[in-house]
């Protein structure tokens, strides 16, 4: 417990001074560092691509886990390969998928390009990142997804065990179709499951580095709020300003989170 208290306090009490190494001393500021963030366009432009990459990160990997989930509950053949290959983007860690991912999106030598090409379904080769903000986010967010839709997958088949068989075996004699029986008894039941997957899947999505940062660089076009504490204390050298982004990002996870599991979350009764 300590070991999260403790810098938690630090932050928060350091996000009201004025930490700046090359212009000692330290000294207290007040709410000087917060007007200063919402007053930097970098700042503001990174607040809405993070609602961006919240809001597709989230959506797109929960459906997708879902369907894979449901998908893998069945028994067949070579099952336990397929799970295994899909933990696999999950356990690379980001600097490798970002590398693996600029490959694919390259505007040169990508084989996203070369593969459209080739199908003629594009002239010539496109730039899909850093000049179009929605198109960059898209294919930053699309890199993202693929890592963290494993983890919502297993999250997912931990509810999906946990369902009787014997409600599936009535429903289908009662003649329920398979879509029917998933609305009503399968997503009912797995919505513990779906709650954790998108909390966690919002907690990706809100820190967020890696992919934009490999793939975008300093680009203001898919830079994220996780790159924006990182320029303004390592490279600014403006600790407090960091200090201050980094509790605004806190509180935000602690309060969509807390939104998630209000609006999703239902017990389950057997």
């Amino acid at each position: 417990m300590g070991l999260a208290l403790i810098p938690a306090a630090f932050t928060i009490v350091q996000s009201f001074f004025t930490v700046q190494p090359l212009n000692p001393p330290t000294r207290f500021s007040g709410f000087d560092n917060f007007r200063r963030l919402f007053s930097t366009d970098a700042v503001i432009s990174s607040i809405g691509n993070t609602g961006l990459y919240i809001v597709i990160g989230v959506v797109l990997s929960t459906v997708l886990a879902i369907f894979m989930a449901v998908t893998l509950q069945k028994n067949f053949f070579g099952r336990s390969i397929l799970i295994a290959i899909m933990v696999l983007p999950w356990a690379l860690p980001g600097v490798v998928e970002g590398i693996v991912w600029a490959n694919i999106w390259n505007s040169n030598t990508g084989l996203l390009n070369s593969l459209l090409t080739s199908a003629h379904l594009i002239d010539n080769y496109q730039v899909f990142l850093g000049q179009h903000r929605l198109l960059t986010i898209l294919a930053i967010e699309i890199v993202q997804v693929w890592q963290i839709t494993p983890l919502s997958t297993l999250l997912i088949m931990a509810s999906l065990q946990n369902i009787p068989n014997d409600l599936f075996e009535a429903a289908e004699l009662d003649g329920s179709s398979p879509w029917a029986t998933f609305r009503r008894i399968t997503l009912p039941l797995i919505r513990p499951g779906i709650t954790i997957a998108m909390v966690q899947a919002l907690i990706q999505t809100l820190n967020v580095f890696d992919q934009p940062y490999i793939l975008n660089g300093s680009a203001t076009a898919g830079s994220s709020l996780t790159m924006q504490t990182y320029f303004i204390s390592f490279q600014n050298l403006d600790f407090g300003e960091g200090y201050a982004l980094s509790l605004l990002m806190a509180v935000a996870t602690m309060v969509i989170s807390l939104g998630v599991l209000k609006l999703v979350y239902r017990p389950v009764e057997f």
